[in-house]
């Protein structure tokens, strides 16, 4: 396994599915949600994680959805997570059989604290605040606040991560693991080869450095 867990998100294409599983992916993301340029369907996610192995996360990203919602994409579809990135209340989500991710932006010392205090059994995303458009940005998340609460409780580190940052990010915030969908990419939601093999690169050098 990789020495170091990694989500790709925004995937739309079966290829760039293989490609992150074969670099060493912990979990790969689809964002089932039109407002943003990665959208895909349901049906489009249960062809693309069809032959994703039992071993990896396979991630519906999901924005002011429903509970009932998400137990139907996750029945129709074979996800075995669901990715909250919108404004919902995390603990009704929790009756599902499947885990959970929120997403939070830490704009504040406040902030910090609400995410601290979430429940033990959600995982919690840090990115960058985007209330449009909700992820994928490119844009980097507060590491000095992240830093704090990823002392506190297990954090996915997102928001701007690419090759030449993602060992500093793991330096100064010592996440449990990152979440990289733009920073691999041609264009939104085409994954480009040589920068998936330079980002998995990138840490895998930094852990044979330790």
């Amino acid at each position: 396994m990789f020495p170091v867990r990694v989500k790709v998100c925004g995937l739309t294409r079966k290829q760039d599915v293989e490609a992150a599983v074969a670099a060493g992916a912990w979990a790969v993301g689809f964002v089932v949600w039109s407002g943003s340029p990665r959208s895909v369907t349901a049906g489009q996610v249960r062809g693309l994680v069809a032959d994703v192995p039992g071993h990896v996360k396979r991630v519906a990203v999901l924005v002011n959805t429903t509970v009932q919602d998400a137990r139907r994409l996750s029945d129709e579809t074979g996800v075995t997570t669901v990715q909250l990135h919108g404004d919902e209340d995390v603990e009704p989500f929790l009756s599902l059989d499947v885990d959970v991710i929120k997403a939070v932006s830490l704009g504040s010392d406040a902030d910090v604290e609400r995410a601290a205090a979430l429940p033990a059994e959600v995982t919690v995303l840090v990115d960058a605040h985007d209330p449009v458009r909700r992820g994928g940005t490119g844009v980097r998340a507060d590491w000095e606040r992240a830093s704090v609460l990823a002392a506190r409780r297990p954090i996915i580190l997102a928001g701007g991560l690419r090759a030449e940052n993602v060992a500093d990010a793991m330096a100064q915030v010592r996440p449990w693991a990152v979440d990289v969908s733009s920073g691999l990419e041609s264009t939104p939601g085409i994954k480009d080869g040589m920068k998936v093999a330079e980002f998995f690169g990138k840490l895998r050098s930094r852990e044979v450095g330790k």
